[in-house]
C-alpha cells in the first residue's frame, strides 16, 4: 500500500511508493534506515509536485482560452452565414417581372404597400420621377448568391487573388511533375513541391 504524507509547510500531498521488506525477493537488513525520508525531501517533493500542478492547470487554462476564442469566431461566422441566407432568400423571394441573370445588378425598392421588388433601373436613372423607398443594389452571383454593391470590389479582388493562387498552383505543379498519382498518395514520390508551393503562397 502506498504511503501518503503531507508536507510540512503546505496542504500538497506527497504519495511514496510502498514499503516492502523483501524487494526483488531480497530480504533488506534495516527496513528502517532504507525506508526512512526527513522532511526536507518532503518538502522538495511536496514542491515538485505543487510545480507540476501549476503547470498542468496553465497548460489546461490556455488551451481553453483557445478553444473559447474559436468558439466565439466560428458563432461570428455562423451570424454572418444566416444573415447572408437571409438577405439571398429575401432577395430571391422579392417580386420580379424578368428573368434574373447572374452578373447582373439588380436594385431593392419597397412600394408603399411594403412588397419589395427588383428593377435593373437604378435610383439615379429614375431621378426623382421614383416615389419608391430605395434599399439598396445587388448583384446576382453564379452561385445564386447576392452581393451589395459596396461590397462588390472587394468580392472581385478575393476571387482575382484566389485565381492568381490556382494559377500558380497549376503552373508549379506542372513544372514540378506533380500527378494525381502524388495527389492521391498513391504514389511514394514526398510531398515536398507541393509544401513549398503552399508556404509560397502564404509568404505572398
Amino acid at each position: 500500500m502506498s504511503l501518503v504524507q503531507k508536507s510540512p509547510n503546505d496542504d500538497v500531498i506527497v504519495c511514496l511508493v510502498e514499503k516492502s521488506e523483501t524487494p526483488g525477493g531480497v530480504k533488506l537488513v534495516d527496513t528502517k534506515s532504507t525506508h526512512k525520508s526527513s522532511p526536507s525531501d518532503l518538502v522538495d517533493l511536496a514542491k515538485q509536485i505543487q510545480k507540476g500542478n501549476e503547470f498542468v492547470k496553465a497548460n489546461t487554462v490556455n488551451q481553453l482560452t483557445v478553444i473559447a476564442e474559436q468558439i466565439r469566431q466560428l458563432q461570428k461566422q455562423a451570424r454572418k452565414v444566416l444573415e447572408k441566407s437571409h438577405q439571398d432568400t429575401m432577395l430571391h423571394q422579392a417580386a420580379c417581372n424578368m428573368v434574373k441573370k447572374p452578373g447582373t445588378i439588380y436594385y431593392l425598392y419597397q412600394r408603399p404597400s411594403g412588397q419589395n421588388y427588383l428593377s435593373i433601373i437604378s435610383p439615379q436613372e429614375w431621378g426623382d420621377s421614383c416615389s419608391n423607398r430605395y434599399l439598396g443594389g445587388f448583384r446576382l452571383e453564379f452561385d445564386q448568391s447576392w452581393t451589395p454593391m459596396e461590397k462588390i470590389q472587394q468580392r472581385e479582388s478575393e476571387i482575382n487573388l484566389m485565381e492568381k493562387i490556382i494559377q500558380r498552383y497549376n503552373t508549379e505543379s506542372a513544372e514540378s511533375g506533380i500527378t494525381l498519382d502524388i495527389l492521391t498518395g498513391s504514389s511514394k514520390e514526398p510531398m515536398k513541391e507541393i509544401l513549398a508551393i503552399s508556404d509560397q503562397c502564404e509568404e505572398t
